[in-house]
């Protein structure tokens, strides 16, 4: 049984799952209250699903990048778990998870995450060998920063406001925005990536595990 975490912004999810079947997911908005409501949260899925601490056999966490204060939390609370119950962890970017959700295409894929200050963290992906790849670093940039690189059909697939979505759909020759439900992140995506690459060999020291920060043009870090 694994159990995946994902506070990189302040849309929160975790998920029960043992392979091939999702046990349980919750997914919700918090007020910047991570810590008490992951703990409840977790507690709660796994008393619905009749699942026990002892049950579960490894952690998976999303990396980032994100809020400075949801990844530092969701990575110390799944530390804590893995160091209490023994329990190995593997962490895996979130550009990445949300990339695989994705169908394949041809057209590029931006996935995007809010990154406070009015900014968007930007990855850039593209279909190689099957599957969706990374092509370049993450960026923090603005909506309108981002509207400007579009020169070509291209998807955008992240968590947007309804005033950024009005700015990048002004391209809208070009800019295929993904529906809000299909951009969701899904905790279920994460476990099941982070299963897989177990599956692999993939293996992670928990204490050298750290959250991935983009830094802000100017100085600063994500709020």
């Amino acid at each position: 049984m694994l159990l995946a975490i994902d506070t990189s912004t302040q849309v929160m999810g975790i998920a029960l799952y043992d392979d091939p079947m999702v046990v349980g997911e919750m997914q919700w908005t918090s007020a910047n209250h991570h810590t008490v409501e992951l703990t409840t949260a977790v507690d709660l899925l796994m008393k619905r699903c009749g699942v026990k601490p002892a049950d579960l056999s490894l952690l998976v966490v999303a990396l980032g990048p994100g809020t400075f204060t949801g990844l530092r939390i969701g990575l110390a609370f799944a530390k804590g778990l893995a160091f209490s119950l023994h329990l190995p962890m593997l962490g895996v970017p979130t550009f990445e998870y949300m990339a695989a959700a994705q169908p394949l295409s041809d057209l590029p894929m931006a996935i995007i995450l809010p990154a406070g200050r009015k900014r968007l963290a930007v990855s850039w992906f593209e279909v190689l060998d099957s599957r969706w790849q990374s092509t370049s670093k993450p960026e923090v940039m603005t909506p309108e920063e981002l509207s400007d690189t579009i020169e070509g059909p291209t998807i955008l697939c992240g968590e947007l406001t309804a005033a950024e979505r009005q700015t990048l759909s002004r391209k809208w020759k070009n800019a295929q925005l993904t529906s809000p439900a299909q951009a969701a992140r899904h905790p279920s995506m994460l476990a099941e990536i982070g299963w897989q690459r177990w599956q692999a060999g993939q293996r992670d020291d928990p204490v050298l595990l750290a959250p991935i920060y983009l830094h802000i043009a100017g100085g600063g870090l994500p709020e």
